[in-house]
């Protein structure tokens, strides 16, 4: 049976002011909060707080529902439900007017036992007569105090975007509200606010017609940054990443912009940016700019290891040196010790150098690398300049020096020999593009990424020679589900050099594949032309595409499987015969940060020479 546990709540009169809209804000945060929580907790056995009853329109149903929100267990007693059932009825209303209903009817009540005792326990129950939908008469501004300009007017108007004969949506008049407000300190308002609106529901005509009360203020102009404290950054360095000058007109994206800037640096814990107020005026009425900054540890030092069976295990220590120079610098001292390769390494990194967005990156280091292709030792120095655009749009010149001493291994008479050490110095021009418009960048779901590279060459020396070197890779990242459990990853790499012959690039200096980063199953520059005994060649082109199914069996554990494919060519393009193709399969744990990755792969066509399966153990997806 059916008991009423209240009155029947109805709409309000037929003219409201600020607690019409009220509930809403809590309709909204419910709404939220519901919809937070079942995205966080792990799928349990709830039950709706209370049923809802005589409402056929599904999305309005829907809102409802997610208004009440869930209850972890069923109530044993009427008072529980009725409890409930009175809880919910608010919620309920608040969904109701959020929507764009005022003339509703809601009932708490409670669907009680059977009498014997052995039917299901009490259940609250809500009854709802939602009415009709009211709809936008129009809407209007009215400034307290000093208007501003008659050009912050027409914006202030244009950005209400209230349309008449629209839903009446509560949260619509919310969000007006808060363009219009948006709109008027883009334009140097900076203490611009909401008054107390006026919203008249008109249940004769079902219409609801606000006006927003704004306080407009003065306009004001931004003087200059002050930094404080300013730790170990330099104050002037701060001062000349400001997109304004003072005296300009407040713009609330160029404070921002600022605090992007700083923080795009990555040598700050926390970045402020903020305007001072209006008691800290100066003579003119500039109110200044204050940037506080808490700088990140001065220090910090990063190991990694890394292992496949045809690369061997890989150790690298990385040391970090965070703003010496006063202008968020860094400084990394990079040791990598592995079977391949040894390889110390400094790097300084001057971000926003001479202008922003623009960062100076200059390397120097020793190698040493023994391969199955060639043993080669030097010095590299590099410099480049990298200009972005956008968030992750970026275009960098630069230059490199490389002095290597080099010798690769040479076939006479079907026997393979080291040949003649030959000491070469390269330099190079490089200019390079990189888009990156995927979600993560350890672990991608969506979107696409694109790199290309060009190097105009020359080397002198034991060698002599002047080429053109260039190569491009491309990735796509694609979502098969909502909740992206189930990833397809695809990749293809292209290169090719100009110029030359095979016997006029350094060993070093060529194209080579197989690995984990390219084509699994085989061993590190194993594919392409092989001499007798096997040792890798290298080639002038490269050729490598990759195919991979992603799919995440828990929050942390993954599985994949994939086909890799590649070909190294001695011409300018590879040839059909040159093609070599690995598959397998992996697994992925995800650290949070990004997952740790296990595969296992084998050569599809494999040579004499190449190992049955190949395992790699690395950190981050494959591409």
């Amino acid at each position: 049976m059916t008991v009423s546990t209240g009155p029947t709540k109805r709409g309000p009169g037929a003219r409201t002011e600020e607690d019409s809209l009220q509930p809403a804000r809590s309709a909204l945060v419910a709404t939220t909060v519901a919809a937070l929580a079942a995205l966080a907790t792990p799928a349990l056995a709830q039950t709706p707080k209370a049923a809802v009853q005589g409402v056929t329109d599904t999305e309005l149903r829907d809102a409802i529902e997610r208004a009440v929100g869930e209850a972890k267990s069923t109530p044993q007693t009427r008072f529980e439900a009725r409890r409930r059932a009175r809880d919910a009825a608010e919620d309920a209303i608040a969904a109701l007017r959020t929507q764009g209903y005022y003339a509703y009817e809601v009932q708490p009540d409670v669907i009680d036992r059977d009498e014997d005792g052995g039917g299901e326990p009490p259940r609250a129950v809500l009854i709802i007569k939602p009415g009709p939908r009211f709809r936008f008469a129009g809407a209007g501004v009215e400034w307290v105090g000093a208007e501003p300009l008659p050009e912050v007017i027409i914006s202030a108007e244009q950005a209400m975007a209230i349309r008449r004969g629209a839903a009446g949506k509560a949260a619509d008049v919310l969000a007006a509200e808060g363009r219009i407000v948006a709109a008027i300190q883009k334009r140097g308002y900076a203490d611009a606010e909401p008054g107390v609106r006026e919203v008249i529901v008109d249940h004769a005509d079902h219409t609801v017609r606000p006006t927003f009360r704004i306080v407009a203020g003065e306009r004001v102009m931004m003087d200059g940054v002050t930094v404080e404290p300013a730790g170990r950054t330099g104050p002037a360095w701060v001062v000349s990443l400001a997109p304004w000058k003072p005296g300009d007109v407040y713009n609330p994206e160029q404070v921002a912009e600022l605090e992007r800037r700083l923080l795009d640096t990555g040598v700050y814990d926390s970045v402020s940016v903020t305007l001072r107020p209006a008691d800290k005026a100066d003579a003119e009425g500039r109110r200044p700019v204050l940037v506080a900054l808490a700088d990140r540890p001065m220090r910090t030092l990063e190991l990694s290891a890394g292992y496949s069976t045809s690369e061997g295990a890989g150790l690298d220590v990385r040391r970090t040196r965070y703003n010496q120079l006063g202008r968020a610098d860094t400084v990394t001292y990079t040791l990598r010790l592995a079977e391949l390769e040894q390889r110390f390494e400094a790097r300084l990194t001057l971000p926003h150098w001479r202008r922003p967005q623009q960062t100076l990156t200059m390397v120097a280091g020793l190698y040493d690398e023994q391969t199955d292709a060639y043993d080669a030792m030097g010095f590299l120095a590099t410099g480049d300049v990298t200009r972005r655009f956008g968030k992750t749009s970026f275009v960098t010149a630069g230059l490199a020096l490389d002095a290597s001493r080099s010798a690769e291994k040479t076939q006479i008479n079907n026997a393979t020999i080291r040949g003649a050490e030959r000491d070469i110095l390269t330099g190079s021009v490089l200019g390079a593009v990189s888009l990156d418009r995927s979600d993560d960048p350890l672990d991608p779901t969506r979107g696409w990424r694109i790199e290309a590279r060009a190097e105009p060459t020359v080397a002198v020396g034991d060698l002599q020679a002047l080429y053109f070197k260039v190569q491009a890779q491309g990735s796509a990242y694609f979502s098969l589900d909502e909740d992206s459990r189930t990833i397809l990853a695809t990749r293809l790499k292209l290169g090719s050099v100009f110029g030359a012959t095979l016997a006029d690039v350094a060993a070093p200096r060529r194209f080579y594949a197989g690995g984990g980063g390219s084509v699994r199953g085989y061993a590190w520059q194993a594919i392409g032309p092989r001499l007798a005994d096997n040792t890798p060649q290298g080639g002038l082109s490269v050729f490598e595409a990759s195919f991979e199914g992603r799919y995440r069996l828990t929050g942390r554990w993954g599985v994949v499987v994939f086909i890799d494919a590649g070909a190294i060519g001695t011409d300018a393009y590879p040839q059909g015969d040159d093609f070599s193709v690995g598959a397998g399969l992996g697994v992925r744990y995800d650290l949070g940060f990004g997952p740790i990755r296990a595969d296992i792969a084998v050569p599809l066509d494999k040579r004499e020479g190449d190992a049955d399966f190949q395992i790699y153990i690395s950190i981050g997806q494959a591409f």
